[in-house]
């Protein structure tokens, strides 16, 4: 696949899908619209994206939704997102839409939860620099931090001890990052149930993550999906790099706004 902006067919893509009577633009946050960082708190969108992101967001019958890994509240805090604009974290898990928050699990749910981020707490504990972050409906192990041989031993290690202590954990693994979740949910499903809950003609859905592919393989004909980075991928585009994204993000706002 292409990893130039400057891909032709990409261009034409973005030009056909501004014409869409109603547009849903989806993002993912994380090495999408901000570079990764080791410390995920001090992380921020590249300040071009997040330009063009606003002017999506200000275009007649135009969405825009970051849709993220991310606890729902770490996701507000990093991504300073104006009021009304939509917020998916936890995979699909947590919704803020419409001003209405969206993230009950049931009293099994709940404990499920705790039991698992227990047992990875211990498997933590065990591998300094390994950082268990702990979500509303599951947890992630966090390796960035460590040699790849320590974060392999350690994901081993974090998916026997999750495992035994919920036989059903849904197990995903990303970039540096194991995650256990207790809600069989996916970003695809929050792509589908958007697309239908807003009534839109088109999707523009951008990425760079494996759990990204759940959301590549729903869209549609006419939609655009673009990869950020290397690695197989569903998606019809690629660029190199958030920074790349960049210039992709510009040209979709400005053949928004002139449409």
């Amino acid at each position: 696949m292409p990893d130039q902006t400057t891909d032709g067919g990409l261009v034409a893509a973005l030009e056909t899908l501004a014409a869409a009577p109603r547009l849903l633009v989806a993002l993912d946050f994380d090495g999408t619209l901000a570079p990764f960082a080791d410390d995920p708190s001090q992380v921020g969108a590249l300040p071009g994206s997040w330009a063009a992101v606003l002017t999506l967001q200000r275009a007649r019958d135009t969405e825009v939704v970051l849709v993220s890994g991310r606890p729902l509240g770490s996701l507000a805090a990093v991504s300073h997102a104006p009021e009304g604009m939509a917020l998916i974290g936890s995979h699909g898990v947590e919704w803020r839409v419409d001003g209405h928050d969206e993230d009950a699990l049931t009293p099994d749910e709940t404990a499920r939860v705790a039991r698992i981020g227990a047992a990875l707490d211990e498997v933590g504990a065990r591998h300094p620099g390994v950082v268990i972050e702990h979500k509303p409906a599951g947890h992630g192990v966090h390796t960035r931090r460590v040699s790849a041989d320590e974060a392999a031993a350690t994901n081993a290690e974090a998916s026997r001890a999750a495992h035994d202590a919920d036989a059903d954990v849904l197990e995903r693994g990303g970039k540096d990052i194991l995650e256990f979740a207790v809600r069989h949910v996916t970003k695809g499903d929050a792509i589908e149930r958007l697309r239908a809950l807003r009534g839109a003609d088109a999707v523009f859905f951008a990425g760079d993550d494996v759990t990204d592919e759940d959301a590549f393989r729903v869209l549609h004909d006419g939609d655009v999906g673009v990869k950020v980075g290397e690695g197989e991928t569903l998606a019809t585009h690629r660029v190199a790099d958030p920074a790349a994204l960049t210039d992709v993000l510009k040209q979709l706002a400005r053949a928004r706004a002139t449409r």
